[in-house]
């Protein structure tokens, strides 16, 4: 049995599933399908990332899960469903959108707007370089938290990647304060992370609310494909639970370490990782070593499925 798995902001390169364009018909199809939906020129941001657009995050979710779908598109087109078998699906945080359209919750029509819309709101959410992310390297979650609730720190645990990664989000000067607090308590490393605002934190209730309306408008389809959610790190096959988590998920934590210990649960036994990069899969073997891997991001890498 298998789980196939999309990346989310972070990941992106440049050059991207350009290969995968201009080799395959089906590739090109599916860039120009969403770059109709979205209004956006995708492959030229990719492909040239004139003014460092592609970083830009009102463009790097949009340019990211274009990657995501062509690939994905692409493998069912060349080898079939019954070669890219999908017993469960699971994204992190932008990723879980592309994991919605695998498992046809979404339509690539509605993702791609949702997307761009996300995209905007998070960029625009508040004003730029007064907060940020930064990755704590070395520690679980449970001891980032204790820090930041012992030294009354006011940042939020954004992402629990692995037992040795956590990303928290906050304003740049109270990140900038924690740095030494980490530091003294122990942790390996404390890297400010290159991203424009506080993702998956408090700073993001007004863009995630806007969002939601959005996404009250979206027909979303009962799926067979259950998906793990990053809300609450449960299989959710139930569509009002799926919608539920989807609202709550952009000013909350991404579950990653308990969905990854949830999957453990399950029969699954390999996973496909569909997308710019091998991020995912790195963290998933250092959260268990029950899994064999596929990673697909660029063309050479088809030859695992022949």
């Amino acid at each position: 049995m298998s789980a196939i798995i999309f990346p989310g902001q972070g990941s992106q390169f440049i050059g991207m599933a350009i290969d995968f364009s201009d080799n395959y018909l089906i590739s090109r199809n599916i860039f120009e399908e969403i770059e109709d939906y979205s209004k956006i020129k995708i492959r030229k941001i990719i492909s040239e990332n004139i003014e460092d657009k592609l970083n830009q995050t009102k463009y790097t979710q949009i340019a990211i899960f274009s990657a995501s779908m062509v690939i994905y598109k692409t493998l069912i087109d060349q080898f079939g469903i019954e070669k890219i078998s999908t017993d469960l699906v699971l994204g992190h945080s932008l990723g879980e959108y592309s994991a919605l359209v695998a498992n046809q919750c979404l339509s690539l029509k509605d993702a791609s707007n949702l997307i761009k819309i996300r995209g905007d709101l998070m960029n625009s959410a508040i004003q730029p370089n007064k907060s940020g992310m930064a990755a704590v390297i070395g520690k679980n979650a449970n001891f980032v938290n204790e820090i930041i609730k012992s030294n009354n720190l006011n940042v939020n645990i954004a992402n629990d990647n692995s037992p040795l990664q956590v990303v928290i989000s906050g304003l740049t000067k109270e990140l900038d304060e924690a740095k030494d607090i980490f530091i003294s308590a122990g942790v390996k490393k404390y890297v400010k992370l290159n991203v424009s605002a506080a993702f998956h934190s408090k700073y993001m209730l007004d863009a995630q609310n806007k969002l939601n309306n959005q996404i009250d408008k979206v027909s979303f389809t009962f799926s067979n494909i259950p998906i793990i959610s990053n809300f609450n790190a449960e299989i959710n096959s139930d569509t009002s639970k799926i919608i539920e988590c989807l609202k709550n998920q952009m000013a909350n934590k991404v579950k990653w370490t308990d969905s990854v210990k949830k999957l453990d649960e399950t029969n699954i036994s390999e996973i496909i990782e569909i997308g710019p990069g091998k991020v995912l899969s790195g963290l998933i073997s250092r959260i268990s070593n029950k899994f064999s891997f596929k990673s697909v991001n660029k063309i050479n890498d088809m030859e695992k499925f022949i």
